[in-house]
């Protein structure tokens, strides 16, 4: 074989042998035989395969041209608009919704390849070989296609419909469509953009069956945050996949919704990693029965700004432990009783070289309806995100280990000793009124006027009513 045919051998490109042989004899010409035969075969095969990306999740907008395959899920319908000028036609767009194994990407076709989609020239499963420049359109990763054609000789593994459940998102995705059940809301937010015009933001976890994410509204949308209340069921319209610190979020712009949706077959069913196998540095979801709460607290950050902290402490059927509360969910209306998740929570080093959780801005704080969402204890095992080990079921300790109103677990056949003089050793979870203070395996409440510190080991002598210990001595 000859330089020409040597090269082509090795190519792996959309192109026939003799359109590359074309295309090497022009190279050729236009270098004035500065380059031979098989000089200009490689540089036009480097042409040919450097904006050549392997898979979906490669393209980044920015990128001046990508190549790429890609199985059609969605075709959308075609629009027109005015362009620039008297003498200019009308211009026409559709987008598709295309995907491989690693991810979705909305394509936009234009003018007459518009027209053609649009006259059934592209069918939901066509398998394409695509080419065009990537940006960061109004909803996401978008690439505007120079080049579409059939490729039947390759198969991607992703069915249209895919994208349905939480767990199925994937970076890039638009005009997502998902269902879940709201587990926490936040206010809404204003910001000064960068062309000094305000903006607004709301976040909204969700959940379903698979898994739960972080639904940020923009603008008009944020006030759809305040419209809707833990336990609903709700469907995002719409919606758009983004990343944030490595965690995936969809984005609702002024064309998506957020609805409450009538008899939903949704639920949420989280899986908790028990507390007692928690890890230092570990981000996991814990759930439990609240067994105190301390007051919130406002502290000065290093930039002046004012910060709020507030310290409850949850057990499950393995341990308990103390969680930090920052931020806006400092504000949650928490009792003794509550049961709760606290998802996305960083294990931290805590008082007395004691683990804590702690729930920032990424985190989210769920209360349970009577324990109704979570999922029955199982044996530890392989689990979804954020998750170290076996799903903990708060049916299993609620009857075992929940507080009553005051924060006291009672005995194993339910009387309280009322009446009965005692002596306990524990340490200060609560503060204020009541003081509550914790030996390990029992909360005790405390009547006293005197003043005790977070943290302090105490010990008491009194007599014991519903729960409370009438003090009569600490120390």
């Amino acid at each position: 074989m000859g330089a020409i045919e040597d090269v082509y051998a090795d190519l792996d490109a959309d192109i026939s042998e003799e359109e590359f042989r074309e295309a090497v004899e022009e190279k050729v010409e236009q270098m004035g035989g500065l380059a031979d035969e098989e000089t200009a075969a490689m540089l036009i095969a480097h042409e040919l395969t450097e904006n050549e990306v392997e898979t979906v999740s490669d393209i980044e907008a920015g990128m001046e041209e990508v190549q790429f395959i890609a199985k059609a899920l969605s075709v959308g319908e075609l629009r027109t608009f005015e362009r620039d000028g008297e003498d200019t036609e009308d211009g026409r767009v559709i987008n598709v919704e295309a995907a491989d194994e690693t991810g979705t990407v909305r394509l936009a076709f234009w003018d007459q390849e518009a027209a053609a989609i649009d006259d059934g020239a592209l069918e939901v499963g066509d398998v394409l070989r695509i080419q065009g420049r990537p940006q960061d359109g109004y909803n996401g990763l978008e690439v505007s296609v120079d080049k579409a054609e059939p490729d039947d000789e390759t198969t991607i593994d992703v069915e249209p419909g895919d994208g349905d459940t939480i767990d199925s998102l994937s970076l890039g995705q638009s005009s997502v469509t998902v269902r879940g059940v709201v587990l926490d809301t936040e206010p809404v937010r204003t910001f000064e953009r960068d062309d000094g015009s305000e903006g607004r933001v709301a976040n909204v976890a969700i959940g379903d069956e698979t898994g739960r994410v972080r639904v940020t509204l923009w603008d008009e949308q944020a006030d759809r945050a305040e419209a809707v209340a833990p336990d609903e069921a709700v469907e995002v319209v719409d919606g758009y996949v983004r990343e944030r610190d490595g965690d995936l979020e969809v984005h609702l712009g002024d064309e998506s919704a957020l609805e409450t949706i009538e008899d939903a077959d949704v639920e949420y069913a989280p899986e908790t990693t028990p507390i007692d196998d928690v890890e230092m540095d570990a981000t996991v979801d814990i759930g439990g029965v609240v067994r105190s709460t301390d007051p919130k607290r406002t502290f000065d950050r290093d930039d002046g700004s004012e910060g709020q902290v507030k310290n409850i402490r949850i057990q499950d059927d393995s341990g308990d432990i103390r969680v930090a509360l920052w931020g806006e969910k400092a504000d949650r209306d928490l009792t003794p009783g509550d049961e709760v998740v606290c998802a996305d929570v960083e294990i931290q080093d805590g008082y007395q070289d004691d683990l804590e959780a702690s729930a920032g801005w990424q985190s989210t704080v769920v209360v349970l309806e009577d324990g109704a969402s979570m999922a029955p204890a199982a044996e530890k095992g392989p689990n979804d995100a954020g998750s170290d080990g076996g799903h903990t079921g708060l049916s299993d300790f609620a009857e075992e280990g929940a507080s009553d109103e005051n924060g006291s677990r009672g005995d194993e056949s339910g009387e309280q000793g009322d009446g009965e003089s005692i002596e306990f050793t524990g340490t200060v979870v609560q503060t204020g009124d009541p003081v509550i203070i914790d030996d390990g395996e029992e909360t005790i409440s405390l009547e006293t006027n005197e003043s005790v510190r977070l943290g302090e080991e105490l010990t008491v002598r009194g007599k014991r009513h519903d729960g409370r210990i009438d003090v009569e001595e600490l120390f």
